[in-house]
């Protein structure tokens, strides 16, 4: 898939909000404010990355290794765009820049579509992947995987005047989204009698539920709690998490001490508290 850039994807965003306005529909909700980036703004996530808190990539030393991770940063609270820096920013960016101060790592970041990360990684056209991608056998043929950093799992969300949906089972003869790649994608496949509709960002997919065009989407319930939080009086979810994910950081097959230093690393942000200052930080609901 080719990258969109930020300015084409909130062209897409008006368009999709006025389209969704003049198309014919009985029940469709108006269209939301949406951020002129496409993505819901939050406290956390529109800080500013600096040293105090958004744990930058450090300092390298002269023999610290370069390595190129690539990310989808349309993905918060994991990976967005900071809207006032135009810096990536989220509790990944943080995560990965935190492991590198402690591997002696330097940073090359590469923001890509989340459908291109897997086969780029298989390919190693990156070191390494870090993009709330949880871990499973199917991407073990395609990368290494670190250890798990955090969990989550999916959940529904729809239109808060929606009567009908009570859970994910009630979807079979409507119209579902996600995001392409995604495993909100891969069990949205699953339930028997609905229509997927994949999109190249949540953010789309989240615009075309406000505008009636579909009735639903799976996310992870992280990604789904910042939609809604930010348009409470136009979407909620539904229904408990359904799924139990893990998340892991991607590595070339072909780089195994690479994998050993990000393991190192990640214990280590763990053992001194970095993970709790992040967790506070970015996942904690407000």
């Amino acid at each position: 898939m080719k990258r969109i850039t930020l300015s084409f994807l909130s062209a897409i965003i008006l368009l999709a909000l006025v389209l969704g306005a003049c198309a014919p529909q009985a029940t469709a909700t108006p269209a939301a404010d949406v951020p002129a980036d496409g993505y819901p703004a939050t406290d956390a996530g529109q800080a500013a990355v600096d040293s105090a808190e958004g744990y930058p990539a450090a300092d390298a030393s002269a023999d610290a290794t370069t390595v190129r991770v690539a990310t989808d940063a349309t993905f918060p609270p994991f990976e967005t765009v900071d809207e006032n820096t135009k810096e990536l920013a989220g509790f990944d960016i943080d995560l990965m820049n935190a492991i590198a101060a402690k591997a002696n790592l330097k940073i090359e970041w590469i923001n890509t579509g989340f459908d291109a990360l897997e086969t780029g990684i298989g390919q190693c056209q990156y070191d390494a992947i870090i993009s709330a991608m949880t871990i499973t056998d199917a991407r073990k043929n395609a990368m290494l995987f670190s250890d798990p950093y955090t969990k989550a799992g999916q959940i529904l969300t729809v239109r808060i005047d929606e009567a009908n949906i009570k859970t994910k089972d009630d979807l079979g003869g409507h119209k579902v989204g996600a995001q392409i790649g995604t495993t909100g994608a891969i069990e949205a496949g699953k339930i028997d009698g609905a229509e997927l509709k994949t999109y190249d960002s949540y953010d789309l997919a989240f615009v075309d539920l406000m505008n009636g065009q579909i009735d639903g989407v799976i996310a992870d319930n992280p990604t789904a709690i910042i939609f809604v939080q930010q348009y409470s009086d136009k979407l909620m979810t539904i229904g408990d998490v359904f799924t139990d994910e893990a998340y892991g950081i991607g590595v070339c097959k072909t780089m195994p001490e690479l994998l050993d230093k990000i393991n190192a690393g990640l214990a280590e942000v763990v053992k001194d508290g970095t993970m709790d200052q992040l967790n506070a930080k970015w996942l904690e609901v407000k």
